[in-house]
Parts: structure tokens; C-alpha cells; sequence
């Protein structure tokens, strides 16, 4: 194998990993985009990647030193596949891998905790970007999106908690940053935007944004687990109606310097997200 300085990025088409992509030919680096279907994209090398498919995993860590981690979508054990790919990677030269994560999950923690806590471990430098959650969960088919389009509301078990929302745009700012800088910061990140918002604030922002009524409709634990169950694995499902429950305790209120520290600019605000994406 050789090595350069070429970033694999997974999940190369999706809400971050397209902007990280971006991120990274818009400042002169080379990256390979690794997706289920090898999907061109613009200045990128395109490679087939599963991480169900460990035939796929050579061709796409061929020519890396770096690499940006994306877990798979929907999977409550994501180690179980991420591991094995993780120890492969270092053998063939990756030196440095950026791991995208959640402010709810710690290192240890469930899900994807299991991988946090391995990769100091694996990696020379690293760095886990515990995001919050992403403003962009109210546009595109996500679930909040589609209920906004076809109901009129928000539909969660978070009560009055409120939220750090975070826009994709400043996560892979920051991923780019750890990417590509002189050192990665050997450290987990979180990530939020730059104000604490309940669901009862982002429906009344994009209510006076867009002109069209949203509400937030309070559910149980057990109805909003149900609702996300009919789409996902049950143990998913539970995980994520039980992160909701979290946020009705305060467990996401918070906010955090990270964006502008790394980035040199201030995360940008929910309201400005709403018009630049949903009016």
C-alpha cells in the first residue's frame, strides 16, 4: 500500500460526509469518496464501500493515510462491523481517523460509545466530533421533515428540553479542520450551535420564517419509540426515543465553543439555517 495525504471519506454522499468531501477539495487536499454505489463526486476519487461487505474495504483504504467515520445508519452496534474495519485501516497505513459521534454518547457509552473508545487506542491522532443534533434533521426526508410537510409538527418526547442544534456546515468544518491540520486534536469535540433551543422554539422559528404554521406535539416514550420503530430496528428505535427522554432531563441544554475555536467562525444560528434552507 501507499500512502499520501488522501482522506477516505465514508459516507461520502451524505449529510456530512458530502460537505467534508467538499471541505476538502475546496482546499487543495485529495479524498476519496467511499459510498454503497461509488457515486462521482465532483474532484473526488468515487470507491464502492459497505460496511457489511469487507471485500470492499481494501480498494477503499488503498492510497489512504486518513480517514473520516461515519457509522453505519441505524445499527445500535456499530463496533461489531467498525472494529475490524478500524484494525484493517491502521495496518495499511491510515494514521489518522476523525470519528463522527454524538454529544449524547460518550466514550464507552452505547452504540457507537464502544468505537470512541477504542480509537485512541488504534490511531496516532484522532479526534471524535460529538455532535449535537443536526438542524438538518427538519429538512429532506428525515422524519421531523416529513411530519412538518405532511402534519404541521414536531413530533418528539423531549417536552421542554432544549437542544445545542448543530448545522452540518459547521461539523464538517470542524472534521475538515481535525482532518487536515498540522495535528489532529487527539481529543473528543462537542459540537453544538450557538444557542439552546426547545422544539417549541424551532416550531415557532420556522413558522416565522417560512409563513406556515408548525407546532410541537409532545408524544410518550413508548409512542414516539413505536413511531421510529415502524422504520428502524427496535433496538435503534429504543435508543433514540430514550435519547429524547434524556433531552426532556436537561442532558442536551447546553452549548459550546468548539465551532469558532477550531473554525475562526461562529456556528451559524437555527434562524439563519431556516432561510437559507427551508424558505
Amino acid at each position: 500500500m501507499t500512502t499520501s495525504d488522501t482522506t477516505l471519506v465514508i459516507g461520502a454522499t451524505g449529510t456530512t460526509g458530502r460537505r467534508v468531501t467538499a471541505g476538502l477539495i475546496g482546499k487543495g487536499h485529495h479524498a476519496k469518496a467511499a459510498g454503497r454505489t461509488a457515486t462521482p463526486v465532483a474532484g473526488a476519487q468515487a470507491v464502492r464501500f459497505d460496511w457489511d461487505e469487507p471485500e470492499t474495504w481494501d480498494e477503499a483504504l488503498d492510497g489512504v493515510d486518513r480517514a473520516y467515520l461515519v457509522p453505519p445508519i441505524g445499527s445500535s452496534d456499530p463496533a461489531t462491523v467498525m472494529l475490524p474495519f478500524l484494525h484493517r485501516a491502521r495496518a495499511a497505513g491510515v494514521h489518522r481517523a476523525v470519528l463522527l459521534s454524538s454529544s449524547a454518547i460518550p466514550a464507552g457509552g452505547p452504540a457507537v460509545g464502544r468505537v470512541h473508545e477504542v480509537l485512541p487506542s488504534l490511531f496516532e491522532e484522532w479526534a471524535v466530533l460529538r455532535s449535537s443534533w443536526f438542524m438538518q434533521n427538519f429538512t429532506g426526508t428525515a422524519p421531523h421533515a416529513r411530519s412538518i410537510r405532511e402534519d404541521g409538527a414536531i413530533l418528539t418526547a423531549s417536552g421542554r428540553g432544549r437542544v445545542g442544534f448543530v448545522d452540518a456546515e459547521d461539523i464538517a468544518a470542524v472534521a475538515v479542520h481535525a482532518l487536515t491540520g498540522d495535528r489532529a486534536p487527539n481529543t473528543d469535540l462537542i459540537l453544538t450551535g450557538p444557542q439552546a433551543l426547545s422544539h417549541d422554539d424551532v416550531a415557532a422559528i420556522i413558522t416565522e420564517v417560512t409563513g406556515r404554521p408548525v407546532t410541537h406535539r409532545n408524544l410518550t416514550l413508548e409512542q414516539l419509540r413505536d413511531r421510529w420503530a415502524a422504520e428502524i430496528p427496535p433496538e435503534f428505535a429504543t435508543m433514540l426515543a430514550d435519547m429524547d427522554r434524556a433531552i426532556a432531563d436537561g442532558a442536551e441544554d447546553r452549548t459550546s465553543d468548539t465551532v469558532e475555536r477550531l473554525t475562526g467562525r461562529p456556528p451559524g444560528t437555527f434562524r439563519a439555517f431556516v432561510e437559507r434552507e427551508m424558505s
